[in-house]
């Protein structure tokens, strides 16, 4: 069984569709950070970065608890325990690659785009352009990468894909104010339209919903998602 620990955000969503392909029995525990409980030590023994997603699988290797944080390597570990979606073995420095290309690049900086243009305090005109540039850079990677391809990796579904999905899915706020976020990205478009028509993708957009997260951004939200920003409690 694994117990996953899922708030709905983009690393998480990675997650559940990667688990709904596998097929695995999961169980979903709730991490409200709007809330703070990413900080709660019980999940910090899991996670010391204070992060979701993570897992616990309680068949790990050997028959031992295992437990792995960070999506990426998530990704990994639930590949290689199933033996799927880890395309061909040929295509193996290409699948880490771009794997990493998304865990180090399209993600972190899709991420700080959207905080920069949804949450930080107005007249970071510097930072709001660094990021947002950054962000439309890696989508024309990605796009380049996928003209006259069908996967990102070899010729199959990969892990590879899984981790773009969660991310290209939230283009409307990484590209804030476009009309059309995937316009410009027209090999990205059709890519998402076929992840996203796969049956374990509409199944991953349900996990999770039948908790309710705090969605309000006052100020317990603020100091529970951007703790840096506040000085330490004495």
């Amino acid at each position: 069984m694994i117990r996953f620990y899922f708030h709905p955000t983009p690393n998480p969503a990675k997650v559940a569709l990667m688990l709904e392909e596998t097929g695995l029995r999961y169980e979903v525990v709730p991490v409200d950070t709007s809330k703070g409980q990413q900080h709660d030590p019980a999940f910090r023994a899991i996670n010391p970065n204070g992060k979701v997603p993570a897992i616990v699988d309680t068949d790990g290797p050997g028959g031992k608890e295992a437990v792995v944080f960070d999506s990426s390597a998530i990704l990994l570990y639930l590949a290689e325990k199933t033996g799927k979606l880890l395309g061909q073995p040929l295509d193996r420095a290409d699948l880490l690659s771009w794997l990493f290309f998304i865990g180090t690049g399209l993600g972190p900086f899709s991420g700080q785009a959207v905080h920069f243009q949804h949450a930080a305090p107005e007249g970071l005109d510097y930072a709001v352009n660094r990021y947002r540039r950054e962000a439309e850079r890696h989508y024309r990677v990605l796009d380049d990468r996928l003209a006259g391809r069908d996967f990102i990796v070899g010729g199959e579904y990969t892990i590879v894909d899984i981790s773009a999905w969660g991310w290209v899915d939230r283009a409307s706020r990484v590209l804030k104010g476009a009309e059309n976020p995937l316009a410009p990205y027209p090999h990205i478009a059709r890519w998402f339209a076929a992840i996203d028509a796969r049956p374990a993708a509409a199944r991953a957009r349900k996990v999770g919903t039948e908790f309710e997260f705090k969605t309000a951004r006052d100020e317990e939200a603020r100091r529970a998602l951007f703790p840096s920003n506040y000085p330490p409690v004495a």
